[in-house]
């Protein structure tokens, strides 16, 4: 009887140390928002300028997420179409890709299909000016905004073409833009079949799967399938699990997720038999490949289906959900953490601006995939063949970053009417895009010149200019003559990058795959592991 008192007594002390931790959560949140509302309406009444009270809230919501983590965002009215295009793949607008180039906002990337195409207007295009209001030196934001808008709507730009003397005046009737999340589909050769895709957004499931049925229909002969998840930043999770069952039996766990409210915790099986459950399986990864695209990747090596090739993934184990506020506001939070079949999570546990921070393999946790082999979590999933980080050289960034790639596959397509199957085509004429760059005159500096040009100026302030001037400059003629000798020993690489440059003037973003896939070493590494079964097995076995 004392015991069963002594239990009741304790039992009334947690719950009511409970009631009081609860209450006093509550009165800190009841006191902390009258404060701030207290604040809010001081600022805007007696501040000494001007102060618009939207831009203020916003400030003062989007300050308080950066204390969380990178995915817990607001969604202001404005930025709804924005987020319909991340999570649906669509929006309402012209169709086009922009982005700035030097003072105007420049169309980089028609969409096939889009009324920009069906308006005659082409990537190179200079948006000059929005229903007659200048744009220069506007940000691709702002006029994107305008670009967006109900179907049916049409919006007035003034476009200067390059190599055009006079700017053009185009009409775009806006339309609701569906950006295909399964943009190729195809042979890499007599046996091995490629499928992209880019976002887990609606139907992702789906198409990935009519793809692959696709794929089998026509060649019946394939024995191998490459399944490209880089630079796929993730989406839905229903998507992940669709796409898993594709390859993995019925009844497995794709994902288990874990959260605050324990009553909301789910785990998500594979209901349907398996599309290709035997088929050998390879998937390529990048550093960008997160989420939803780390779901299949990792359980797919979970469960030893298949081999995973390429560089670590982006680490974003976290699950969102979106809540509906008023006036049409939007707040994306993160809810829970999702565990995949070995038990691992691989949310990175630490940011530094916005980014995952590496963890060393030495202080994360081990995990074993069902046939034995070791896996890590936290910070994203390792490949079970590491190709590495491929490092650009100076010149090549120099001329991606200075859109000399770009600009040069414009004049080419404004000079050619033509040029065949994606396939097919070969960039020969390099001397003329050598001559091209250097009638430029953009100036190129290496980190060695700008170096050399703080260390003139440092001599000059200590009076040694004069004893080291011959031979700085000495040294900047060899760098001039190397800089022009870099163009040439990366020729193979910068023909490659001009070579989809172009091809994409012509055949959008199917013709710019396919031209990819020919130089691609990933994909090349890829193919020859899937046609050498005992080297496909090899990885998949427990070391």
């Amino acid at each position: 009887m004392k015991y069963f008192r002594l239990l009741t007594f304790a039992l009334l002390l947690v719950g009511l140390s409970a009631f009081i931790e609860g209450n006093n959560k509550q009165f800190e949140i009841s006191k902390n928002l009258e404060i701030f509302a207290n604040i809010y309406q001081e600022l805007n009444t007696h501040y000494v300028d001007d102060i618009d009270p939207a831009r203020l809230m916003r400030t003062g919501i989007e300050a308080m997420l950066e204390t969380l983590d990178p995915y817990t965002n607001y969604i202001s009215e404005t930025d709804i179409e924005s987020y319909r295009y991340m999570a649906e793949g669509k929006y309402d607008g012209i169709g086009a890709n922009v982005r700035k180039i030097g003072e105007y906002v420049t169309i980089v990337d028609p969409y096939e299909g889009g009324p920009a195409i069906d308006a005659g207007l082409q990537a190179g295009d200079m948006i000059i000016a929005v229903e007659g209001k200048d744009a220069k030196g506007k940000k691709a934001d702002e006029v994107n905004d305008v670009l967006k808008g109900f179907p049916g709507t049409e919006v007035t730009l003034t476009i200067r073409r390059p190599g055009e003397d006079k700017d053009r005046t185009v009409k775009v009737k806006r339309d609701e833009v569906a950006v295909k999340n399964v943009p190729y589909s195809g042979m890499i050769n007599d046996e091995i079949g490629y499928v992209v895709l880019t976002t887990f957004t609606n139907n992702a499931g789906k198409n990935v799967e009519n793809a692959i049925r696709d794929l089998q229909k026509n060649h019946p002969e394939m024995k191998g399938l490459i399944f490209d998840l880089r630079n796929n930043g993730g989406g839905y999770l229903r998507e992940a699990v669709h796409i898993s069952n594709l390859f993995i039996p019925k009844d497995e766990v794709v994902v288990t997720t874990k959260g605050k409210v324990r009553d909301r915790d789910r785990s998500f099986n594979t209901v349907n038999e398996p599309l290709v459950p035997e088929m050998p399986l390879v998937i390529l990864t990048n550093k960008y490949t997160a989420s939803a695209s780390e779901i299949v990747s990792g359980v797919v090596q979970d469960l030893d289906r298949g081999v995973i090739l390429g560089d670590k993934t982006y680490g974003k184990g976290l699950v969102q959900n979106t809540v509906d506020l008023e006036y049409n506001a939007k707040l994306k939070l993160t809810t829970a953490k999702y565990y995949i079949p070995s038990g691992r999570c691989i949310q990175s546990v630490s940011y530094r601006d916005g980014e995952p921070i590496d963890i060393p393999d030495g202080e994360r946790a081990v995990f074993k995939t069902r046939g034995g082999r070791k896996v890590l979590d936290g910070g994203g999933i390792i490949p079970d063949v590491e190709t590495g980080i491929k490092n650009q050289s100076a010149i090549v960034r120099f001329l991606t970053e200075d859109d000399l790639i770009f600009h040069y596959a414009t004049k080419y397509h404004q000079e050619h009417d033509q040029i065949g199957d994606a396939r097919d085509f070969d960039f020969s004429d390099f001397d003329d895009f050598v001559k091209f760059v250097h009638d430029k005159k953009v100036e190129f500096k290496t980190n060695t010149e700008q170096e050399l040009e703080e260390l003139m100026v440092a001599a000059e302030d200590e009076h040694f200019k004069e004893l080291i001037e011959s031979n700085i400059n000495a040294i900047r003629d060899q760098i001039n003559q190397e800089k022009s000798d870099d163009l040439f020993e990366n020729k193979d690489e910068i023909v490659s990058l001009l070579e989809r440059e172009i091809v994409s003037r012509y055949q959008y973003q199917t013709g710019r795959i396919e031209k990819s896939l020919q130089n691609d070493q990933d994909i090349k590494l890829a193919s020859d592991i899937l046609r050498q079964p005992e080297v496909y097995r090899r990885y998949l076995q427990r070391k």
